[in-house]
């Protein structure tokens, strides 16, 4: 189907591309599947649900004083955006990644209104999901759609999710940059004529900043038959790159790496990752996000851990998920391994154990494995204050 060389998935491919990438590369994300929304009750059903303020998708396109509550996306287009369905409890069930289906044949009326939201009030978003809980998703979905005018579709077979990362595309962040590789190609403010044609499909499917965090680069759902733009004949790596590219960050992905059921989404970081609405008003698992949001300490989260020996030499170890990193100057448990792949891997960790430059961290039952846990760049300064007394390891 796709026209291009993949490079080989190898360790040495792996280790190349654990800190640093020369060259934008793009992996098409099998672990993730594409689902539809469709319906005049689209937005109304997903606000109720989600953790993020979906009515945004309704908002005009081009309106500088957008009131956005995903910060580090710019206000000129329509984004994608990042959001979580929780159980009542407030814990982790699913994350999604929602975009406004683009129409670059349609203009802005002037009202403002935009493709996607048209006069016979018919309305679509897509979502990206995790393939691995396609089914359960879907039903879940179906259990709360209950009377809302709404079609809920798998669209699997049309669409696939990619996502492109490395080189300097996290340090391309200028307005204009952004509007060019990132809008959806109708915006009052892109002559769509002049765009060129390497960053969007004929039907208008392109590249948007993740979401989450620009360090994590592109992401974008394609028509399955066609090929993304930008995707050079020798760039195309294996999606285990990107889920090292995500470790080394410290983000976690879908319910592999975020256990269902059992995730604390602040723990998880969600809230630093344009996830979390704290100003939309209610939805499921609200109550215990807000609560724990507003008593303001965090004592666990999760961060990116590399697998040493006792050289500090990176090893290559079978660490498997679930088990236990313990401290052996304490012989206290400091949290637990919820990803690992090569040398690398995300743990969930006592903040002011596992960011002590004196701890010495070990995986239990393979006492020659050493952690070291790393505090990402990103974080915001607010989460580690309280522990910077410790000595924090910065990455």
């Amino acid at each position: 189907m796709h026209r291009f060389k993949v490079i080989p998935y190898t360790y040495r491919t792996l280790r190349h591309h654990q800190t640093h990438i020369d060259q934008p590369v793009a992996s098409l994300l099998k672990s993730r599947s594409v689902i539809r929304f469709s319906g005049p009750d689209t937005i109304k059903f997903l606000h109720g649900l989600l953790t993020n303020d979906v009515r945004r998708f309704e908002e005009p396109v081009g309106d500088e004083a957008t009131n956005l509550v995903t910060p580090n996306v710019p206000t000129r287009y329509t984004p994608p955006m990042y959001a979580a369905l929780l159980t009542p409890q407030g814990k982790f069930l699913y994350d999604l990644f929602l975009y406004k289906p683009p129409m670059p044949q349609e203009k802005l009326d002037r009202t403002g209104s935009g493709p996607g939201s048209d006069h016979n009030g018919t309305f679509e978003l897509f979502a990206d999901v995790d393939s691995s809980v396609l089914d359960e998703l879907l039903q879940t979905f179906q259990r709360y759609r209950l009377r809302s005018k709404l079609e809920i579709e798998n669209v699997a077979e049309d669409f696939s999710c990619w996502q492109r990362y490395g080189g300097d595309l996290s340090e391309k962040s200028s307005f204009a940059e952004e509007q060019e590789a990132a809008s959806v190609g109708w915006s009052a403010d892109v002559d769509q004529s002049a765009m060129s044609a390497s960053y969007g499909d004929e039907v208008g499917w392109q590249w948007f900043k993740d979401p989450r965090l620009d360090c994590l680069g592109l992401r974008g759902i394609f028509k399955s038959s066609t090929t993304p733009p930008q995707v050079e004949a020798d760039k195309e790596t294996d999606e285990r790159n990107f889920f090292l590219w995500r470790f080394e960050m410290g983000v976690a992905e879908g319910s592999n790496e975020i256990p269902k059921g059992v995730a604390m989404p602040l723990e998880y970081n969600f809230e630093g990752l344009n996830a979390i609405s704290f100003d939309k008003g209610c939805y499921v698992g609200q109550e215990l996000i807000a609560r724990t949001h507003h008593r303001g300490v965090i004592r666990k989260r999760l961060l990116p851990i590399r697998f040493t020996d006792d050289n500090g030499k990176e090893v290559e170890q079978k660490v498997a998920p679930d088990l236990e990193v313990i401290d052996t100057s304490s012989g206290k448990k400091v949290g637990t391994v919820t990803a690992a792949l090569g040398c690398r891997g995300l743990g969930l960790l006592r903040l002011d154990e596992a960011l002590k430059r004196s701890s010495s961290l070990t995986i239990q039952g393979q006492e020659g494995v050493k952690v070291k846990a790393i505090r990402p760049g990103w974080w915001p300064a607010e989460w580690y204050e309280e522990h910077q007394h410790h000595g924090a390891v910065v990455a």
